[in-house]
């Protein structure tokens, strides 16, 4: 899954559709905060599952960034210089871009739960690769921006993993069975279609949950397509 954007309940019902078991590994592609009114209940469901492992998206990067700068104690001595000019602006672009659903259900957590929640995204991971079969998955949120065939996972930079969007019409890998798995962009405003798209070995699996399209899951097992 990709992009569940503070849907909890649709996430919910997927995983009952998908009659997710123990004996599963499900992976969600980032951008689980921001945007809908439950992003902090999804993680605390995902953060209690050993079998549901969830990469960073460039959302998860924004949230964390702001959250730890904003979760200190204002004192005398920081008063004055804990909120600056950049700090603000990246406030200001937070909630542009529908942070305010994370932030609020930030704010009613605990202190402790809250320093979980910032631990776990701290955690996060920028990509994940997996072989099923004779197939390869490359697992990441938005692409490979700057790609070069020779060019190891490591050595992307998160802006070139979290935010930069790939050529659909473009094949990557040389390998006719490496396949780049993606969310970030919406498929609604690649094809149209709140439909999973698959297009010269790119699969982009966001289909617009939080803008009124559906929630997608693929099985990798399968290649079978679930939506809510």
């Amino acid at each position: 899954m990709s992009d569940l954007h503070g849907c909890y309940d649709e996430y919910i019902a997927m995983l009952e559709k998908i009659r997710f078991s123990k004996d599963d590994t499900l992976y969600v592609l980032g951008d689980v905060v921001d945007r809908g009114p439950e992003p902090i209940r999804i993680i605390m469901d995902i953060a209690m599952r050993d079998n549901v492992i969830m990469l960073k998206g460039n959302h998860e990067a924004m949230a964390q960034y702001l959250l730890e700068k904003l979760n200190v104690e204002i004192t005398e001595q920081n008063a004055e210089t804990l909120i600056d000019h950049d700090l603000m602006m990246a406030f200001e672009s937070w909630m542009e871009n529908g942070g305010e659903s994370t932030l609020r259900e930030f704010r009613r957590l605990s202190a402790d739960e809250k320093m979980d929640i910032l631990d776990f995204l701290e955690d996060t991971q920028l990509y994940d690769v997996l072989d099923v079969g004779e197939k390869t998955f490359i697992l990441v949120h938005a692409g490979l921006g700057n790609f070069a065939e020779k060019k190891k996972l490591k050595e992307y930079t998160a802006e070139e993993l979290l935010n930069d969007r790939p050529d659909y019409g473009r094949r990557y890998f040389s390998d006719p069975q490496v396949y780049i798995v993606s969310g970030h962009t919406p498929t609604l405003a690649v094809s149209g279609k709140a439909e999973i798209l698959q297009s010269s070995n790119n699969i982009l699996i966001d289909c617009g949950a939080a803008f009124g399209g559906k929630l997608a899951c693929l099985c990798l097992d399968t290649m079978q397509e679930f939506y809510i």
